[in-house]
């Protein structure tokens, strides 16, 4: 009797092993690429933006950072050439140095002799569409930071919408079954959410850093026309 149970008991583990090995071997996995193709059709549009969103946040970065960038000694030169009607190596100076700042500043080396409020203006009109430039693309990050909630919801809503037809057919209610229903129905929710927050963050940073740029850029404005208007 007493080795009958000794024998039985290695073949009990063994049997409560292999149970648990397939339980764990049926679990479904949960990777993100499987969560976005249990999302359903939605998650195409939501994928388009996101690698828009991704790819103009980047760009814009880089431009903006570019824009913003100066010789430290820019201004000093173009005040040395100036005050000794050194208009040519100016506007010069500024082609080089290709930058919104360096054709805001050529285009009031171009006008000098004229009135201040003159040269002010033109230098204001450039400053304007320099800023336009800089600008470009950044509005859609807002326009996605809006619209991809709201795909994102459109999905959960059509996934129920699914989810409660098929209950409808088979005149059965399983609470796995709802539970687990809703649980992929709400991949697109959460993938529309985050993406939406990403847009947000990414618009309102790259709209900070451009009215930065902006503010660069009138103080160099005032202190060229502080410049013409020093003696020679």
């Amino acid at each position: 009797m007493l080795l009958s149970i000794l024998l039985q008991a290695p073949v009990d583990s063994v049997t409560a092993a292999a149970a648990a090995a397939t339980t764990v071997a049926e679990t479904p996995s949960n990777s993100l690429w499987d969560l976005a193709i249990k999302g359903g059709i939605i998650m195409i549009p939501i994928g388009i933006m996101a690698i828009l969103a991704i790819y103009i946040a980047i760009e814009r970065w880089l431009t903006i950072n570019k824009a913003a960038k100066i010789d430290a000694n820019f201004m000093a030169s173009i005040k040395d050439m100036v005050l000794h009607d050194n208009i040519i190596g100016a506007q010069t100076l500024c082609s080089r140095t290709n930058t919104p700042i360096a054709r805001m500043i050529e285009k009031g080396v171009s006008r000098i002799g004229k009135p201040i409020h003159d040269i002010d203006s033109s230098m204001d009109n450039v400053g304007r569409m320099e800023i336009y430039q800089i600008e470009k693309n950044v509005g859609f990050l807002s326009t996605i930071a809006g619209l991809a909630p709201m795909f994102g919801f459109l999905g959960t809503i059509f996934g129920v919408i699914q989810m409660f037809y098929k209950i409808s057919l088979a005149n059965s209610i399983q609470i796995d079954t709802i539970s687990g229903g809703l649980y992929v129905k709400m991949v697109s929710s959460a993938a529309g959410l985050i993406l939406g927050i990403f847009a947000f963050a990414c618009y309102h940073y790259l709209m900070l850093k451009i009215d930065r740029v902006a503010n660069k850029m009138e103080m160099y404005k005032l202190e060229f026309l502080d410049i013409l208007q020093q003696p020679a």
